[in-house]
């Protein structure tokens, strides 16, 4: 494969990846809300919102292994997930209390960078931090930022 090539393909699969972030996002604050399980949540991002280039209609294309492993992930650490995100927030500053798309940011980042090895620390920072910039102009991006630093720092330089 040529570099440019290499370079085309390594960026689909970064962008891919972008989208199934913000979709699982989306997925864990509809669990939240509407009290659906992951299965459903899954089923339905799956026939109703993912597509391919070029499929007629307003559709998403993404890594949908990726987003299905990062939802189902989340939920099976989300005790583990929370407990570790508890820990490096400020005194005073509760998971329950906080709003519940930066509440669902900072599990998915947290479920990555506790059991997705695989992913640089600062990819899954930089990426969340993306995720919070798409939902809100005020500082969540900070505070995720700061959170999922302090977290990386907790379960990836240990």
């Amino acid at each position: 494969m040529s570099g440019k090539s290499q370079e085309a393909s390594s960026d689909r699969h970064a962008r891919l990846r972008r989208a199934a972030r913000l979709s699982a996002v989306q997925a864990l604050y509809q669990m939240e809300t509407s009290g659906s399980g992951a299965a459903a949540v899954v089923k339905e991002f799956r026939d109703h919102r993912f597509g391919y280039e070029g499929e007629p209609g307003d559709f998403v294309e993404t890594d949908e292994v990726f987003f299905e492993d990062l939802v189902t992930g989340i939920i099976s650490h989300q005790s583990d997930v929370d407990t570790r995100l508890s820990g490096v927030l400020k005194e005073g500053w509760k998971l329950s209390r906080l709003d519940a798309t930066v509440r669902a940011i900072l599990r998915a980042g947290g479920y990555e960078l506790v059991a997705r090895k695989d992913v640089p620390a600062a990819v899954v920072i930089n990426e969340y931090v993306d995720v919070a910039h798409a939902f809100f102009d005020g500082s969540e991006s900070g505070f995720v930022n700061a959170t999922l630093d302090a977290l990386s720092k907790q379960v990836r330089d240990a």
